[in-house]
């Protein structure tokens, strides 16, 4: 991992001190299947690729109308999908939970998209609208669901409409050449930060004007190399939930900026919420835009390393 250790002191002592907290913290491997508790899983230690996570559509429950089918077959994972069978051109989908929002755009036309139960355990409200004109949206569906996780971690742990992959693509095996031999998943962890960091450049010209609605494409990213704090977000998210390990991109404010970071759960340790590295003291926030752009400037290592500059809203 790109962090202030590693300009205090060379790599070997790095992988030391890491395996040394380990031992003492307890810290260690969260690898699952599918259908298994990510709680109870055991650690890969012989670093085999992992079977990835795909959520499906298995249609054993649908509620919803002619307009709009929701499929709740695997709430207890986590997730849900969303196919809209109508004809209007813009179409949003509003998840709510107490006193939390989720807003997304239905993309996709007659085949279903993924969403995550993102807050947990309780009642959600599902809400699906047209456009009427301009602004105005009339509702064509409202739901509720009543949701109870079999592991409070497995939202986490899928692809879904933001952090948007399949088996087959190249992230999966990217994601399993960095890992190869690694020892724990604090190591997967740090070589995955090392790659994105180093190997994808800051898109300025998109950051200064993205497209509305804007979405990761991961693949191009990973082909073009470069990207915005939501792709960075995006791209590390979907290679650690590649490797099992549950993995929250998290959108807020840093300072006054619109940013994306990410959130890592550790087995015995439980969600480290934008902080991952420990050098014996203190915490240091994992941002993989900013841990990037630090090269440039060491005073952004002071940024991120102040959680009080972090204000986060949504979890994708």
């Amino acid at each position: 991992m790109y962090s202030l250790l590693k300009h205090k002191y060379p790599k070997w002592l790095l992988s030391a001190i890491l395996l040394f907290l380990c031992l003492l913290l307890g810290i260690s491997g969260c690898t699952t299947t599918e259908g298994s508790n990510t709680e109870e899983g055991k650690n890969n230690s012989d670093n085999k690729p992992t079977a990835v996570l795909i959520p499906k559509a298995t249609e054993e429950k649908v509620i919803g109308n002619d307009t709009v089918k929701i499929d709740v077959s695997n709430i207890s994972k986590g997730y849900f999908c969303v196919k809209y069978l109508g004809s209007n051109d813009k179409v949003k989908m509003q998840l709510v939970f107490e006193d939390a929002t989720y807003t997304y755009d239905l993309l996709a036309r007659g085949n279903y998209e993924i969403f995550p139960f993102s807050n947990g355990n309780g009642s959600y409200t599902i809400h699906v609208f047209e456009n009427v004109q301009g602004d105005e949206y009339a509702q064509v569906l409202g739901e509720s669901i009543s949701v109870k996780l079999k592991n409070q971690q497995e939202p986490f742990l899928y692809p879904n409409q933001y952090v948007n992959y399949t088996a087959d693509d190249p992230v999966v095996t990217k994601s399993n050449e960095i890992t190869e031999n690694s020892s724990d998943d604090l190591d997967k962890v740090d070589k995955i930060y090392e790659y994105v960091t180093k190997k994808i450049d800051y898109n300025y010209d998109l950051a200064k004007n993205p497209p509305s609605g804007y979405l990761p494409n991961i693949t191009e990213v990973l082909d073009t190399k470069t990207g915005i704090c939501f792709d960075y977000a995006a791209v590390m998210t979907a290679m650690l939930r590649c490797q099992h390990i549950p993995t929250k991109l998290v959108i807020g404010y840093a300072g006054d900026a619109y940013h994306a970071w990410i959130s890592v759960y550790i087995k015995d340790k439980g969600w480290i919420e934008g902080i991952i590295q420990f050098d014996g003291k203190t915490w240091t926030r994992m941002d993989p835009t900013f841990g990037a752009a630090a090269r440039q400037d060491s005073s952004i290592l002071d940024f991120i390393g102040d959680g009080k500059n972090y204000n986060a809203m949504y979890f994708y």
